[in-house]
């Protein structure tokens, strides 16, 4: 059968877009018929190209095991972002890469019939697993990085019990060359300094400065890489030599960690966008001969879009953050070029590989794959899991206690709300006797298949913070619906820069209505417990966890409360996940079906 030239770019535009190179397609080549090549049978048969190359990999929240992660079902963008990546889900997602329903890739990078397709295809993720990918990859490119984007020391029950140190270990035995970070700077300051001591990585970020009264402080004269002159903490880039090119890796930190996470932590660091000093730096490696500028950000997807638009001379931004996994790189024009934009998922479920061709000192050509993390087609590293069982010996019988049974899917990830998130939220609402529970909109934790058994481990996975004291507050009405605004205007301003990257805050209790088209002010409406509407002047019992202000020490921590839930209810159903009327978004492909 013959393609119309209309149909052959259409096949195009697919198989590129999701990460497939057909013969003689790579850019800066001229299209050439596939001639009916078969793809290869080993999904990481992958040749090399070029003669420079980026692993990456991001916010794997401390994962060290294979794991069930479930792809979230609504991931709404508003304004210019409606319909562009990341937010498709689902069956338009699969559309937009031209990935078969039913397929592993299917499975990896969507939500569509999750229970069947993780029993079919197994877990995902593991670093022992990672390890092993990592290293066949990097052995056909000795002329590679190994980038992390951050949000790897935090996750787990260990990673907080260790405060990082396992994770340290891990990206060490990994061989990661350089980072940025996030919930790193969760724990303490002289934790993370220390840390940082202990990785034998470079850690870079160019927007995070300290405070012109602390830089005088013992800890940052001891600290490498803190410059007295410009006061920043870290290593803004550092500057490599690969296969005889110069190459430059910007650091790109979380630029609102000290609002979405406690300032009391870091009281001496000060983050931001910092798009402005973003291209002194870029200008900066370009004088110095960089053939190639990498941003290793963690700005988060929509940010790094905006960022990418405005800043020039960055070849390639390699974020993470908003934990979007998208098979295929968004390519932005600005007043210099273009740059790559590439997201590489969460959870350890995904390696991306992206080689460049670099000629007469510029990229001349790309190619990119994301590597899905299969740990039933990976041989686990044997060095690696020997660290993963060490580190987790001492706490193996804590960690191996069975909590309850789950008759339903667990999975937290979503604009709004998931099971597990509902789980939460019902032992906060029964144990801590409250009207209304609320519970923080993250994106990290491993999902359960329903007979699985919700141990200590799996339960950390959710909440496992250095701040995760249960809180029971007396709130009006009127601040309920103040807070519910303060969220939704975070997570659905038009502006990406005045968003944070978090999902909307988890309701337990209230139901309530949500219009992300809407502005400040009017997104929320509709408020309502037990059938009767919140009264604005009227007081509320409300309970809560994660707040970034100190906490009494003698509250109970998160994971007790909801520990205690589970033991005595031994079996757990979750039947109606409480999700909001959500309006003005009819059509929008990011919310599935």
């Amino acid at each position: 059968m013959s393609l119309s030239r209309r149909e052959f770019l259409q096949v195009l535009a697919a198989a590129s877009a999701a990460g497939f190179v057909l013969p003689g397609c790579e850019k800066g080549e001229p299209p050439k018929p596939a001639g009916g090549e078969a793809q290869p049978s080993d999904p990481y048969e992958l040749p090399p190209y070029g003669n420079v190359s980026f692993l990456h990999f991001t916010d794997c929240h401390a994962q060290l095991l294979p794991l069930y992660f479930r792809e979230p079902s609504i991931n709404i963008g508003v304004g210019d972002a409606w319909g562009r990546p990341p937010h498709v889900v689902g069956q338009a997602f699969l559309k937009h890469y031209g990935i078969q329903p039913g397929s592993r890739e299917a499975y990896a990078f969507t939500y569509l019939d999750f229970v069947e397709a993780a029993r079919q295809y197994g877990k995902v993720g593991g670093f022992a697993h990672l390890a092993s990918l990592v290293k066949r990859v990097r052995a056909q490119r000795p002329h590679s990085l190994l980038l992390d984007s951050g949000d790897t020391w935090q996750g787990s029950a260990t990673a907080l019990w260790t405060r990082g140190k396992d994770m340290v270990g891990a990206t060490n035995q990994l061989g990661v060359d350089i980072m940025t970070g996030h919930w790193e700077f969760t724990y303490p300051e002289e934790e993370v300094i220390e840390n940082l001591k202990a990785f034998q990585g470079e850690f870079v970020a160019q927007n995070v400065f300290v405070k012109e009264e602390a830089s005088f402080d013992y800890r940052f004269a001891d600290f490498p890489d803190f410059n007295e002159d410009s006061l920043r903490a870290f290593k803004p880039y550092t500057l490599r030599e690969l296969n005889g090119i110069p190459v430059a890796i910007i650091g790109q930190a979380f630029p609102y960690t000290p609002i979405a996470n406690p300032d009391y932590l870091i009281p001496d660091w000060t983050f931001g966008i910092r798009d402005g000093e973003m291209q002194k730096m870029v200008d900066e490696v370009r004088g110095k001969g960089a053939q190639v500028v990498i941003v290793l950000s963690h700005n988060g997807m929509d940010v790094d879009l905006k960022m990418a638009s405005r800043v020039t001379g960055i070849d390639a931004i390699l974020g993470g953050h908003t934990h979007d996994a998208m098979p295929g790189p968004s390519l932005v024009k600005n007043a210099g070029g273009q740059t790559l934009v590439i997201n590489s998922g969460s959870n350890g479920k995904f390696l991306s590989v992206l080689d460049f061709d670099v000629r007469d000192g510029k990229v001349r050509g790309h190619r990119f794959k994301m590597l899905p993390v299969f740990s039933n087609l990976i041989e686990p590293d044997q060095e690696m899991q020997a660290y993963i069982d060490q580190v987790r010996a001492p706490y193996r019988d804590k960690l191996g206690e069975a909590l309850a049974v789950t008759d339903s899917l667990l999975y937290r990830r979503g604009n709004f709300n998931g099971t597990f998130d509902q789980l939460i939220l019902n032992a906060m609402l029964e144990v801590r006797g409250a009207d209304i529970a609320l519970s923080p909109g993250f994106r990290w934790g491993v999902s359960l298949l329903p007979g699985d058994t919700i141990t200590m481990d799996a339960l950390m996975t959710q909440t496992a913070i250095t701040y995760p004291k249960s809180t029971l507050t007396e709130m009006s009405g009127e601040l309920l619906k103040n807070i519910m605004e303060d969220i939704a205007d975070n997570l659905y301003h038009v502006d990406p820069y005045l968003q944070q990257g978090g999902d909307m805050v988890r309701v337990g209790g209230m139901r309530y209505a949500i219009d992300p088209t809407k502005g400040y002010g009017e997104r929320i409406t509709d408020m309502e417990l037990n059938g009767k509407p919140i009264e604005a002047g009227k007081t509320y019992l409300v309970a809560g966890w994660a707040s970034v202000n100190p906490q009494p020490d003698d509250l109970p921590d998160i994971w007790d409360v909801v520990a205690t839930y589970l033991r005595d209810k031994k079996t757990i159903t979750i039947d109606q996940v409480n999700i909001p009327v959500i309006r003005g978004v009819d059509g929008n492909p990011g919310i599935g079906t």
